[in-house]
């Protein structure tokens, strides 16, 4: 599951987006409201937090923006206003949910977990490639009907290549998207995790669904598949 994260306090964002990752979700981050918006417009999210409090374009814009181009991704607004009339007015903005700082990371995961089952059904909740399923809002992940265990970043990661089917991902790509860095000492952590996936997930059966693309990266799914 994929989470848009606008917040300009760039501690909170970091703390929030770092936790959210390791309950095995992938996070994009934006400190004010326009950067916020242009990711809104171009990704698609199955969440978007949103502070309202934001230089330059504030959250409320940033909001109706949204709804204006008839996007019903969930939206949670941040805040450190809590009157009822602004409640209110971003509610009948387009709102889905609406937290109070401060506020307790165990409430936010409640939240974000709450919106995240309420919204509508896609296509793309369950991924299917041959034999292999992996269910993006229960994380559970089969391979030729058997359960597959994984831990939140190897989740995350699986998560990543299979919403990427028959991409080549690059290991930069990897890093910044599950790991959130860009330093080129993290590359080890890719091969560590892919060789893991590879163990739960291809050893034993076939076809091979994680295969490495020599000088570019890797690549989810059958090869052989039309």
């Amino acid at each position: 599951m994929r989470i848009l994260l606008i917040e300009d306090e760039e501690k909170l964002a970091k703390t929030l987006a770092d936790s959210l990752k390791a309950e095995g979700f992938s996070v994009d981050m934006a400190l004010d409201g326009a950067h916020g918006a242009r990711l809104a417009e171009t990704c698609a999210y199955d969440l978007i937090v949103i502070d309202i409090m934001l230089p330059g374009l504030d959250g409320t814009e940033v909001l109706r923006g949204i709804r204006a181009r008839m996007n019903d991704v969930p939206v949670l607004m941040l805040t450190a206003r809590d009157s009822v009339q602004d409640k209110v007015t971003h509610f009948e903005a387009g709102a889905d949910d609406y937290l109070t700082k401060p506020f307790s990371f165990a409430e936010f995961l409640v939240r974000v977990r709450a919106l995240m089952r309420r919204r509508p059904a896609q296509q793309t909740d369950v991924i299917r490639i041959g034999d292999f399923e992996l269910d993006r809002l229960t994380h559970k992940i089969r391979r030729g009907g058997d359960r597959i265990e994984l831990s939140a970043k190897e989740y995350a990661l699986l998560e990543y290549l299979a919403m990427n089917a028959g991409r080549i991902l690059s290991r930069t790509m990897i890093i910044e998207h599950v790991w959130d860095q860009s330093f080129e000492s993290l590359t080890n952590i890719v091969e560590v995790y892919i060789r893991q996936l590879r163990n739960k997930i291809d050893d034993g059966r076939e076809p091979k669904l994680i295969r490495t693309v020599r000088g570019a990266g890797y690549v989810f799914g059958d090869e052989d598949a039309p």
